[in-house]
């Protein structure tokens, strides 16, 4: 064997171990490739879990208001419907008040006392099942609370004062069950140094 062919194997074979070790090396990172992937996998499904979890707290969450809700508010519907009771006793009895041939009729007298004995029942009952009355005296209008049926033209009141309940407003809870209606007192307009024009 020549010196030529001698080297030329050499190199072949040193060719052989580098190609080896390529490729030795090639199936490492082949093999982190494969890891890091069953790692980004495994990571994947870890927030998706998470996720899937969060998504069932949030169903829970919102399930427990609802059924929150439907036991405090489910009977708003009956309550605003049974307003209309205590309405008409109040009218009922400014009615006979304001009557002048029932005003003076004695036995009547028995008649508002019973009256107003059912009226006081009702409210107390209102009140235990969490129905007040929105107070609206002397207070400022709030439309949240309040629906003006009319302005009231007054020198002493500060513009937006109530002055004036003409059906009463309730609460079932923290919800508004039904507005009062008011009249509010506006701001008086001075025409001081106005001539009308005919």
């Amino acid at each position: 064997m020549t010196e030529n062919n001698k080297k030329d194997d050499n190199i072949e074979q040193g060719d052989g171990k580098e190609q080896e070790e390529v490729n030795s090396s090639d199936k490492k990172l082949n093999n982190e490739k494969k890891e890091l992937t069953l790692e980004e996998k495994l990571k994947d499904k870890e927030e998706k879990l998470l996720r899937s979890l969060a998504e069932i707290e949030n169903q829970r969450r919102r399930f427990e208001k609802e059924i929150k809700d439907a036991f405090e508010f489910g009977s708003f519907n009956f309550a605003k419907e049974s307003l209309a009771i205590l309405d008409n006793l109040e009218r009922a009895k400014l009615a006979i008040k304001t009557d002048e041939k029932l005003k003076n009729n004695k036995d009547l007298d028995k008649f508002l006392e019973n009256i107003t004995i059912i009226e006081n029942d009702l409210i107390s009952i209102f009140e235990k099942n969490r129905i007040n009355k929105i107070n609206t005296k002397n207070k400022k209008f709030d439309p949240n609370f309040h629906q003006a049926m009319s302005e009231i033209e007054d020198v002493k009141a500060a513009p937006g004062t109530i002055l004036q309940e003409i059906q009463a407003g309730y609460m079932l809870g923290e919800r508004l069950l039904r507005p009062a209606l008011v009249g509010v007192a506006k701001k008086i307009e001075k025409n001081e140094g106005k001539t009308e024009k005919k």
